[in-house]
């Protein structure tokens, strides 16, 4: 079953990638032929990202935040990605709160990667959050969440800081996995998000 369904992907990248994600070997074995076909190379560029993650969010403006999301991803800085990365960032850009997904919650929200978060990196991403959501979603928040800005404002207030000052990694973690709401405001995820990601993939 293993050699039949896992194709070329290598034993060690499937093994990790099914501890990682929780996607089943079929499913990543599925989704590895196809990226071949697309990404002969065995890299996915930004551009290319970007255009694949905008699928997932047809009613809304995904660009903003997919770059984001490449850029979280994107370690090294060389404007690429490999399958691994590819399928990890899926994974992680869905709801949850293990602490690998705040971990990269963080790196999402470090724009400038050195270390910590302002408030003004809070509101660039929470308004690339914010184009996401659907205008008929929008219109049903609450008043205190309704506007990007608003939603930075109310994420900033759960990690008790000031305006010019900054959280730290462990600051961000703690302050989200004891608050739900919180949880809920570093993240837009529709309900039936994997299945969207599975069908681009097949």
């Amino acid at each position: 079953m293993g050699n039949t369904k896992s194709g070329a992907v290598s034993k060690e990248i499937l093994a990790d990638l099914k501890l990682s994600t929780k996607f089943t070997e079929t499913e990543i074995a599925q989704w590895y032929e196809n990226f071949k076909r697309q990404c002969p190379t065995g890299r996915i560029s930004k551009e290319e990202f970007e255009n694949i993650y905008s699928k997932f969010f047809p009613e809304s403006d995904a660009q903003t935040y997919a770059q984001h999301v490449f850029r979280s991803f994107d370690t090294n800085d060389d404007g690429t990605l490999d399958f691994k990365e590819y399928i990890i960032a899926l994974h992680m850009t869905s709801t949850g709160k293990t602490t690998s997904k705040l971990e990269w919650a963080f790196s999402l929200f470090d724009v400038d990667k050195n270390g910590y978060i302002t408030k003004s990196e809070v509101k660039e991403i929470c308004t690339a959050i914010f184009k996401l959501i659907p205008k008929d979603e929008i219109a049903t928040l609450a008043d205190d969440e309704n506007t990007a800005e608003k939603r930075a404002d109310k994420l900033w207030n759960f990690f008790d800081k000031g305006e010019n000052e900054r959280v730290a990694e462990g600051e961000f973690i703690q302050g989200v996995l004891e608050n739900d709401d919180a949880l809920r405001l570093i993240q837009y995820s529709p309900a039936n998000f994997k299945s969207r990601v599975t069908q681009s993939m097949l």
